[in-house]
């Protein structure tokens, strides 16, 4: 059997001429990146123009010229944070676990991070606080957005989300608009195979970014990353995956978190994937894959040989493991999906993980008048005004803030530990 197995060792020869080929001169694939790259200053200057996008005084500037009113919320944020009006985690356990709270040891180095999906408007963010405040709740320690990203600049919600996260000290991902849904010049898709029901088999090949797109993907990305100061998006596509390593071995700062629905349901998926990126990681080790999203059909035992992964590669530190709990109640998975249990059998030896909550408690969640839907992220801000839909799209995202907590209650209980948003929950 040994033998066997050494028969998969990679010959160094095939390494020596994969690099070849990424150095050739007239390789249109680097070349076509390398052009976009130069188009942005080259890397010192992308680096530095982002470094001076996201500095919280200059997001707060942009703020005050496009949407005052959210410049007073984000004053609001501040005082609260600053008056340490929001529960500390030692509270928070007392709160849970009543005095023996005091005398337990809890292990911070499994921590798992709380992340709520999607946050696509800042004033929830704010309805959200004050909630946490009101009832002594937990604030989730990493957010995701999926909102078409020229509305956002349209009506300042892109400076006011990027400054909030630095308020509060959360990480955040935005979801960019090249991708297979946008339109093309036929107002249609630009993948071919996404046409409603009508094409519903196209739809197993995934989003997709076709052809010139995943280089727009790169245009797009760097120009919110130099104007905007937006470090992580979601990445849909293995082209655009590729390019996002290439982008970061180059020297440019950027990250991005694999989406759930790449598909990475299985450990020789999961194996292609952290291969990619440990072949193209800097010389320090690191790689630009910061979240890693598996399918929603992985099993625990799927999550720990992906993790198993993880460290043989010199990422568990890196690269998180997200993971969905609960999901929205139409139009992702079979309901019920809840894996809080299942989360609790892992996280106590499976690190750097990320508990993600795209849906409220199943029980709650399902009973709404308007139950959460994922397909509602893509409605424009006009058309959910419009049709009077914005007062329960709130309330579906704050039922998936109770998720969360129901999630840090649960691991509490049983001496697990979490990370919430670490300037507003002191230890």
């Amino acid at each position: 059997m040994e033998d066997i197995r050494k028969k998969l060792w990679i010959n160094e020869e095939r390494l020596r001429e994969i690099n070849s080929f990424l150095l050739k001169e007239d390789n249109p694939l680097v070349n076509s990146l390398l052009e976009i790259v130069e188009k942005y200053g080259g890397v010192d200057e992308i680096n530095r123009k982002a470094r001076e996008a996201g500095k919280l005084e200059n997001l707060m500037r942009k703020l005050e010229a496009t949407n005052p009113s959210y410049l007073k919320d984000l004053e609001w944020l501040i005082k609260q944070r600053d008056s340490n009006a929001f529960i500390s985690i030692a509270d928070y356990r007392r709160k849970i676990l009543g005095e023996k709270a005091d005398s337990m040891q809890f292990d911070e180095s499994t921590a798992v991070t709380l992340e709520i999906s999607a946050c696509n408007f800042f004033p929830w963010l704010i309805e959200e606080a004050k909630r946490a405040i009101e009832k002594r709740d937990l604030m989730p320690a990493r957010y995701i957005r999926v909102r078409n990203m020229k509305e956002q600049v349209e009506d300042g919600d892109i400076w006011a989300f990027a400054a909030a996260m630095k308020i509060i000290g959360a990480s955040y991902v935005q979801t960019l608009d090249t991708k297979g849904t946008m339109p093309g010049p036929d107002g249609m898709p630009i993948n071919v195979h996404l046409g409603g029901p009508e094409t519903i088999t196209g739809y197993f090949g995934g989003v997709g970014v076709p052809n010139e797109y995943a280089l727009k993907w790169v245009d797009e990305f760097l120009h919110y990353y130099t104007e905007y100061g937006v470090r992580q998006v979601l990445n849909v596509n293995a082209g655009t995956i590729l390019l996002g390593y290439w982008l970061h071995k180059l020297g440019i700062d950027v990250e991005f978190k694999i989406s759930v629905y790449v598909g990475n349901d299985n450990p020789y998926f999961i194996f292609w994937t952290l291969m990619t990126a440990k072949l193209f990681s800097r010389d320090d080790g690191t790689t630009p894959l910061i979240g890693f999203n598996l399918s929603n059909a992985v099993n625990n035992k799927t999550i720990e040989l992906s993790a198993y992964i993880r460290e043989a590669f010199g990422f568990e530190n890196i690269v998180r493991i997200e993971h969905h709990i609960v999901e929205t109640q139409k139009n992702i998975v079979r309901q019920p999906y809840d894996r809080l249990n299942e989360l609790l059998e892992i996280a106590d030896h499976v690190k750097n993980v990320s508990a993600k909550h795209e849906g409220g408690i199943p029980e709650i969640d399902k009973n709404r008048e308007h139950p959460s839907d994922i397909l509602e992220y893509f409605i424009p801000k006009k058309e959910i005004i419009e049709k009077g839909l914005m007062p329960k799209l709130l309330q579906n995202y704050l039922d998936k803030h109770d998720a969360v907590n129901r999630t840090a209650k649960a691991l509490t209980e049983k001496g697990l530990t979490f990370i919430a948003a670490p300037k507003l929950h002191k230890k």
